[in-house]
């Protein structure tokens, strides 16, 4: 009896979206378990060291986010070679990313103490201030393995082999969450450092996925196929393209995250209670998002890969396959976050009585349940914006996204500090902002313009 052998996915179509963006959904999901674990083992110490932990990871990340941007787009200049059949040029972007990367880096080391004035100047609890300077400072030293491990990912998700990427998660993930546990509590013999312990776990977890992403990228396979052994040289060229297409890109990660961590800071301010409601909210809502990134990162993937490869109309069934994936994972988020918000809650609170944990409880089921509304038009956002950065449209992108989050960061601060704003209604008007900003997205993309933008060639 003769074997048949089984079909490709047709392209762009939604087996090969899951194919691609999957490993990654689910790669970005493991840094998402080991925020939440480093978080939740820190919340038994306390609620200030949760929140200490929340503000810190994540002026940490707006610190690294430039970077994080501009390599991130690595994707989609290698995917583009790589559907344009120039596979020699593919690991030539992850050169000059690690040649950018150490030039990145001492200016991040030379912003750490900007960051502190802020920290104080934003009016942190002093119970949690000295905690959260600690968690930035070990998380900001640590930026310079986030750059790399970023540059090594981009090169594999590009080429659509995102499997060793969710590989090297995995494995960070479970390097992170074991260190974090031996050295918050002081298991084994060792000393008991509390926050400083999550933060080197979180640093551990890096460097292990590095390792495995760098002994694959030149092993046998790759350096047969795609020349890597003698890829690390400085191309002028690459290096233009990746600063110009890539650049708009970091800047976005950066102001968002600069966003972000003004209205995170905003609501720590309002007082221990919405403190704490804020840092469970933040943390479920993190969970709840970043592996949407690894969608986008499917997306800007395969809509890169085709572009080109001059198939637009394949570009854009790859985009709407993006779409059902995203709303599949958006109805399950909107019955989760909608049914299971209090005992979601619930496992932050603290050993022992918490006078504070009592008071933020109900805000934050509230707060919570309505993170369940704007599940779809996230997904609205994360796949169209991913499509356009991965034709090449960043600089829209850019805009986009900035403008949402510095109107968002706005309304939580001068709406709660001038207006008389409760959290709650803050948080309200900030999720009618992102359903609103999703229709714009939508009409960008719907426009047209980004198929004719030539990256490339």
């Amino acid at each position: 009896m003769a074997l048949t052998k089984k079909p490709l996915p047709a392209p762009g179509g939604v087996r090969e979206m899951i194919a691609i963006a999957l490993p990654m959904i689910v790669s970005y999901g493991c840094d998402t378990v080991m925020m939440f674990c480093d978080r939740l083992l820190l919340s038994k110490l306390g609620p200030d060291m949760m929140n200490a932990a929340v503000g810190g990871g994540i002026a940490a990340f707006m610190m690294a986010s430039f970077g994080f941007g501009l390599f991130g787009y690595g994707t989609a200049l290698v995917a583009q070679y790589f559907g344009a059949g120039e596979k020699s040029l593919c690991p030539r972007v992850t050169t000059q990313s690690l040649i950018a990367a150490l030039l990145l880096y001492p200016l991040v080391l030379a912003c750490r103490p900007f960051v502190h004035v802020l920290f104080r100047k934003l009016g942190v609890p002093e119970s949690q201030l000295e905690a959260q300077i600690v968690f930035f400072d070990v998380m900001t030293y640590g930026s310079l393995l986030v750059f790399i491990r970023q540059s090594f990912a981009a090169f594999f998700s590009g080429i659509g082999r995102t499997g060793m990427v969710m590989a090297a998660s995995l494995a960070a993930m479970a390097v992170n969450v074991a260190v974090s546990f031996v050295l918050i509590y002081g298991k084994f013999g060792m000393p008991a450092l509390g926050i400083r312990g999550a933060a080197l776990g979180a640093v551990s977890g890096s460097f292990a996925a590095i390792v495995i992403l760098a002994v694959v990228y030149w092993g046998k396979e790759l350096r047969a196929e795609f020349d890597t052994a003698r890829s690390f040289v400085f191309d002028a060229a690459v290096f233009r393209k990746l600063l110009r297409f890539g650049s708009p890109s970091g800047a976005e990660m950066l102001f968002t995250l600069l966003a972000a961590n003004g209205f995170v800071i905003a609501f720590q301010s309002l007082g221990p209670a919405v403190a704490t409601a804020s840092s469970i909210l933040m943390n479920w809502d993190m969970t709840a998002y970043i592996p949407l990134m690894g969608m986008e990162v499917g997306v800007t993937s395969l809509v890169g890969r085709y572009m080109g490869a001059r198939q637009p109309e394949i570009a854009h069934r790859a985009t709407m396959s993006g779409l059902k994936v995203g709303f599949v994972y958006a109805f399950v988020l909107f019955l989760v976050f909608g049914l299971c918000a209090g005992p979601m809650v619930g496992m932050f609170r603290p050993h022992g009585e918490s006078a504070v944990f009592a008071e933020a409880y109900p805000l934050a089921v509230t707060m919570l349940r309505m993170v369940s509304i704007y599940m779809f038009s996230i997904v609205l956002v994360i796949v169209f914006v991913g499509a356009l950065r991965g034709a090449g449209d960043t600089l829209w992108a850019m805009t986009y996204h900035i403008s949402l989050h510095w109107l968002a960061a706005a309304t939580i601060f001068f709406g709660t500090r001038f207006f008389g704003f409760s959290a709650l209604q803050a948080w309200s008007i900030v999720i009618g902002l992102y359903m609103t900003f999703s229709g714009l997205a939508w009409l960008r993309y719907r426009e047209g313009k980004w198929k004719t933008i030539r990256v490339i060639g």
